[in-house]
């Protein structure tokens, strides 16, 4: 069976011009990089539109694109924006973070100013997605729309008869909003269509983007507003509890996520009809879609609503394997990765061997001196073929990061695994690297910040924070043909890749063709601080 290699990069962290990554030709040079780089996968997080803290995770819908992602080059290629206009807005200073304050104000009214020039009620594909997709497209424009009108308040804040969605409200606010509604609906129409030239450039490119779905909405979501049938609120549509996780040895209190729990008595009832749409939904956006916290339908640990921790929750029985032998009756058989990470117990194990799915291994998780040992199932020499192996996920501090951070004991335990007698050096994050790829897991998924040598000024999220996650992009320049190469060059040596042809160069920079090559490369500054050791 084919041995695969991926990088995980979410697109709000590609290289771009306007203050975040999107659907620009940035995008679509990455990919050329990828299959250079003897990649045939592409992780990414979550495409759905951000609501507080701008994580991925808390969206406004669960069917929805983030309209930061749309390409502000396209549209300028299109006549609804001037190069002017977009080098005139101001995204943020730093073009290796995302200043999300300043992308909010800058960049809607540059959408807003290019749907107005559109003409788009007169476009037949526009007509023709609306027809497609008003299952779900008609009550998130009309939410956006009317929460723009109460001033980006929670729906359970707005007025009682459109919070309720009275027949006589709902009616109002269509009319009275039509042209904001229309605006959304025409970002979600770009967002759509330029998404789908990017993944067919990719699959054409033999890149599989692996999408990833997290298993809960936010309350502030389209999704609850609109079907609170689905989700255990009350009569008067509050929360009567919220999702979490228990307290163990990272968080004293618990992680209380805050997120409304699925009725699922009701969902077993429909024949999980709305879980089979999201699924289909995702399917079609994805070549393989990861799904977060799979434990969560095993079990999942409710908290009454109110409570300020997670320390008075309890676990409850979710669906199991019946919601996903339903989904594969009605879909047929996709490829799904299973997020069975934390606290698994034997009925999850159960859960994911039934079902058939990858579960993940994170190297990160395999060196801990208090509780591991050499049966550890995140140890690469434990690994099955059939999972998918991590250096580490956007949750987790960089290599370099946690290899600073750990306890002398735990350095030493991967200096012993390595067979290594030297000290563990800012360089080792190679050898880490590596053994993950020689691992037998099917599929390897490396974060770019891993491959790039970067330590915690790079990570992603940190769980349980707000205000300094989701920040993290790469810069021009940052993806060079010395690190593709060495990219390629572990593919390779790992049988995750095809090896290239060589061409032989003579001395004097010759190829074999009379084509001048380029020099030896000398020793990058990446390479040169890597082998000081870590203190």
């Amino acid at each position: 069976m084919k041995r695969s290699a991926g990088i995980l990069l979410p697109i709000s962290s590609l290289p771009s011009r306007y203050g975040i990554g999107c659907f620009s030709q940035e995008a679509f040079d990455f990919v050329d990089w990828l299959r250079d780089a003897g990649q045939d996968h592409w992780q990414i997080l979550p495409l759905f539109p951000t609501s507080f803290g701008d994580s991925p995770y808390q969206s406004f819908s669960t069917f929805a694109g983030n309209p930061y992602f749309i390409s502000l080059e396209a549209l300028i290629d299109e006549g609804v924006l001037t190069r002017e206009e977009c080098d005139g807005a101001a995204f943020g200073e730093d073009a290796g973070r995302v200043d999300y304050e300043k992308l909010y104000h800058a960049r809607y009214p540059l959408l807003r100013l290019a749907y107005q020039r559109s003409g788009i009620a007169n476009d037949p594909d526009y007509q023709r997605f609306l027809a497609e997709n008003g299952w779900w497209l008609s009550d998130y424009a009309l939410f956006m729309a009317v929460k723009e009108r109460f001033g980006g308040a929670p729906w359970t804040q707005w007025a009682e008869d459109i919070r309720l969605r009275w027949g006589f409200a709902l009616d109002y606010y269509r009319r009275e909003l039509y042209f904001d509604i229309e605006f959304q609906q025409y970002l979600q129409f770009k967002f759509f269509q330029q998404w789908q030239k990017l993944k067919d450039h990719a699959n054409a490119q033999g890149i599989r983007i692996v999408g990833d779905i997290p298993i809960y909405v936010a309350m502030d979501s389209a999704d609850v507003w609109a079907h609170p049938e689905l989700f255990q609120l009350d009569e008067d549509d509050r929360p009567t509890a919220v999702a979490g996780c228990p307290p163990d040895g990272f968080a004293a209190d618990g992680q209380l996520w805050g997120n409304p729990l699925y009725r699922w008595g009701y969902h077993r009832d429909t024949g999980y009809a709305w879980w089979i749409a999201r699924l289909r939904h995702c399917f079609k956006l994805y070549d393989v879609t990861r799904i977060d916290h799979f434990r969560g339908f095993d079990e999942y640990y409710a908290i009454p609503y109110g409570e300020e921790t997670a320390v008075n929750g309890h676990w409850e029985k979710g669906p199991g394997i019946d919601l996903f032998r339903r989904v594969e009756q009605v879909l047929g058989r996709h490829d799904v990765i299973a997020e069975d990470l934390g606290y698994v117990t034997d009925s999850v194990r159960r859960m994911v061997q039934e079902s058939g799915f990858p579960g993940m291994k994170v190297l990160e998780f395999a060196f801990d001196s208090r509780s591991s040992d050499e049966t550890s199932e995140y140890l690469p020499h434990n690994y099955s073929e059939n999972c998918v192996a991590y250096t580490g996920t956007h949750d987790n501090e960089t290599l370099v990061g946690w290899l600073s951070s750990i306890t002398a004991e735990d350095r030493e335990l991967i200096r012993e695994y390595l067979c290594d007698p030297k000290p563990l050096q800012k360089g080792s994050y190679r050898a880490l690297i590596a053994l993950v790829l020689r691992s037998a897991a099917r599929l390897c998924v490396i974060p770019m910040q891993d491959y790039m040598g970067l330590d915690g000024r790079s990570r992603m999220n940190e769980p349980s924070t707000v205000g300094t996650n989701w920040l993290w992009r790469l810069r021009k320049g940052d993806l060079t043909p010395e690190l593709q190469q060495e990219i390629l060059r572990s593919a390779v040596l790992y049988g995750r890749a095809e090896r290239p042809r060589v061409e032989l160069v003579s001395d004097d920079g010759v190829d074999g063709e009379g084509r001048q090559q380029e020099p030896a490369r000398p020793v990058t500054e990446r390479e040169d601080t890597a082998n000081a050791e870590i203190a």
